[in-house]
């Protein structure tokens, strides 16, 4: 997932004619570090809570007792350093010194998600931020640090790519209410309720798949991206239809593929339109 709104905003930087490799590179590696990073502080601040004590998805760490607490939020840390060097990096490079602020909010948010006194991912504001982070920074700050400016194409492939990882927590989600509402995890899933939460996850999914249309007039090749449309009508069917939790799980994993096709096809037809019009 965490390559998809870097793939997505160098497309939007080349339909600029201006799409770099070495920010390119950094961005990804920002955004790498920071979603492995926020996987180890969820799984540290979930374990520590007790929140993983009755899980349906795949082994955690800290819950499972494969790794300390400690050891584990170590490792959180080290990939937040990390993810700020290269972002320091990336900033110098471009020039765009108030991203500094962003990235230093993104590492906030990633362990905010559900570390501290507060996480606001138990309080069903999880979806938000992953929205904000995920999608509109990680795809117009790729886009930024390359071109300079933003395009019809950068807020697109945000918003999109926004909407794809919002699904993909959805889904994670509907599978874990059971177990949330125990613990007082009060996620977007819990708040709406199983049959709405699973509403909110295909209209997630539909929208993203609809919005690559508005840039269709002034490149048609976009249609390239429905080739994905039968995997998200799948996903969209399993999640409705699905009534053992257990079924949901490869569906974050067709999320993941879902977001990262539609951007690959995007960026090959932003270059097909280039380069044979």
């Amino acid at each position: 997932m965490a390559a998809a709104p870097v793939i997505a905003g160098t497309a939007a930087a080349q339909a600029l004619h201006a799409a770099q490799l070495v920010p390119a590179v950094l961005a990804l590696l920002v955004a790498l570090l920071l979603q492995i990073g926020v996987n180890y502080a969820n799984d540290y601040s979930d374990g520590v809570r007790g929140t993983d004590d009755e899980r349906v998805g795949p082994l955690r760490l800290t819950g499972s007792g494969a790794a300390t607490a400690r050891q584990v939020k170590r490792a959180a840390f080290v990939c937040f350093g990390l993810a700020a060097v290269a972002g320091a990096a990336l900033v110098a490079l471009s020039g765009q010194r108030w991203l500094g602020v962003v990235g230093v909010l993104a590492i906030a948010a990633a362990w905010g998600y559900t570390g501290g006194k507060k996480p606001y991912g138990y309080m069903g504001l999880g979806d938000i931020f992953v929205f904000i982070f995920f999608g509109l920074v990680a795809t117009l700050g790729t886009t930024i640090t390359q071109a300079g400016r933003l395009n019809l194409d950068s807020w697109v492939l945000a918003i999109s790519t926004g909407l794809f990882a919002c699904a993909l927590l959805m889904a994670n989600n509907i599978r874990d209410i059971p177990g949330d509402e125990v613990v007082g995890k009060r996620t977007l899933a819990v708040r709406l309720g199983d049959p709405r939460a699973r509403l909110a996850f295909t209209a997630e999914l539909f929208v993203g798949m609809v919005l690559p249309l508005l840039t269709v007039p002034h490149n048609p090749w976009v249609l390239l991206v429905y080739a994905m449309s039968p995997l998200a009508v799948g996903a969209a069917i399993t999640v409705l239809k699905s009534t053992e939790r257990r079924g949901l799980i490869p569906v974050l994993k067709q999320c993941g593929f879902i977001s990262l096709g539609v951007t690959v096809l995007y960026a090959v037809a932003v270059l097909v339109f280039q380069y044979v019009g």
